[in-house]
């Protein structure tokens, strides 16, 4: 492992793209800090920062096939980070928006009883049928999840799987389904 600190960036992603698990480890001791304090910084709140900075990680060695050799590695690192809180912060308004959507609902006149009731049968219909149509394996995962009331460790040891690999699927899932939510509220 001593060697690997010498090598360069463009060295170790080469490394990287081939599957060495010491040039990876290389990489994540040389950024990890960086990394941090770059996304606490924006975040303020340590515990996600750690988070982000893990799904950054997480995805470099996912997609390290993908990743160009002669490509600047830290600015990669960079802009991913800065991508997925971007990301993060439009989803907060977005879900912000549906909150007080939802909460005007709440909060709006019990009129019509029975339109209601039927609004709310349909839109449990509309998501049972978001729910059905996505992938099998999330579908799987978020209904063990979601109905069944499993923890991540639980699904995770259930399916083969790893609780990092479930909590990405349940996230991807919710990200969906919001997002057909969203476009369902607009109209």
């Amino acid at each position: 492992m001593s060697g690997y600190q010498t090598f360069t960036d463009s060295q170790l992603v080469t490394l990287l793209r081939d599957g060495d698990h010491l040039a990876y480890t290389q990489i994540y001791k040389r950024y990890y800090y960086l990394m941090f304090s770059f996304s606490f910084k924006k975040l303020r709140d340590k515990d996600l920062a750690k988070d982000f900075v893990q799904d950054l990680f997480t995805k470099l060695w996912l997609k390290r096939e993908a990743i160009l050799e002669n490509g600047n590695l830290s600015q990669f690192l960079y802009i991913s980070l800065k991508t997925s809180m971007l990301n993060f912060f439009a989803h907060e308004k977005v879900e912000a928006k549906y909150i007080e959507v939802l909460k005007g609902l709440a909060l709006a006149p019990k009129t019509d009883h029975a339109d209601n009731k039927i609004r709310e049968r349909q839109l449990a219909e509309y998501i049972e049928k978001q729910v059905q149509n996505l992938p099998k394996k999330m579908k799987e995962i978020f209904m063990l999840s979601r109905k069944e009331h499993f923890t991540n460790k639980e699904i995770a040891n259930k399916l083969d799987t790893t609780e990092s690999n479930v909590s990405h699927q349940i996230s991807n899932a919710l990200k969906i389904l919001k997002a057909k939510l969203n476009i369902l509220l607009l109209f």
